[in-house]
């Protein structure tokens, strides 16, 4: 079955680079359907690269990438944001900007120039600061919290865009180990129960092993490995990837692999 035809995002043949420094080239690669993809990788590797260029947010130097079955240059920039929202690596807000305002920007794509704010549009900005726990925050300025509020506030913006696909790179980053876990948590039952696809750049491999549904391991600008953790992790391959010397054993929570580093010794 070509992969492709069912995948709500997929490219071919990109050629990614920044001047005349090239990440990868020849790059391919469609996203399942209702799945949570995890992308891992060392620093440097083409991940975020790949997940910017998939968002529209960079242009390949060459190749395609398509939503939903078209040319993502073919869509208009708020037609794109209905349809993919993107939670970047570094975010910055505008200002003294209040966190309900932040959130509230999410629902941009839902507006036309003449239209009112509808109780649907308060009902999803609150949802939305409910599951990432900031509904307190709401009257706070955002340069006021600390990162791991931040981070919470910015990931409640993309899901009040409400959109079936969504992109995070390293959402983890600034947060504490509690909320790592009640985010990967939420990721998953967004997944779930309201059958999101989600594509997510992480460092953690223990959590990626966990969660994901569909990892995709790269090195140096290419798709090394992809599958389920099940399938595809192995010690070879975590030394393939991460120059790493590793033992897996079952995770005794969740069954998954878990990875056991060796070090030198």
């Amino acid at each position: 079955m070509n992969t492709a035809h069912t995948s709500p995002l997929h490219a071919e043949n990109l050629t990614l680079g920044y001047d005349k420094k090239i990440v990868a080239s020849e790059l391919s690669v469609s996203i399942p359907q209702g799945k949570l993809t995890v992308i891992i990788g060392p620093n440097a590797c083409g991940k975020s690269t790949l997940l910017r260029t998939l968002s529209r947010l960079m242009q390949p130097q060459s190749g395609a990438v398509f939503l939903d079955g078209k040319l993502i240059g073919g869509y208009g920039t708020r037609e794109v944001a209905k349809r993919l929202g993107l939670l970047p690596q570094s975010s910055t807000a505008p200002g003294d900007i209040s966190v309900s305002d932040l959130v509230a920007r999410g629902r941009y794509p839902h507006q036309s120039l003449f239209s009112r704010w509808t109780a649907q549009d308060m009902q999803a900005v609150n949802e939305a600061m409910r599951v990432t726990g900031v509904s307190e925050l709401a009257e706070s300025t955002v340069n006021s919290l600390s990162g791991g509020q931040r981070q919470r506030v910015w990931i409640a913006m993309v899901l009040a865009q409400q959109t079936p696909l969504l992109l995070l790179d390293e959402p983890t980053t600034w947060l504490d180990i509690a909320h790592q876990i009640e985010l990967m948590e939420l990721m998953c039952q967004l997944n779930r129960e309201k059958e999101r696809t989600l594509v997510v750049v992480l460092h953690d491999l223990n959590q990626a092993c966990r969660y994901a549904g569909h990892l995709i391991a790269m090195r140096d600008g290419k798709i090394i490995a992809e599958g389920t953790p099940a399938d595809i992790v192995t010690p070879a391959l975590i030394e393939q990837v991460f120059g790493l010397r590793c033992a897996i054993i079952d995770c005794p929570v969740s069954q998954t692999p878990l990875i056991i580093p060796l070090g030198n010794r």
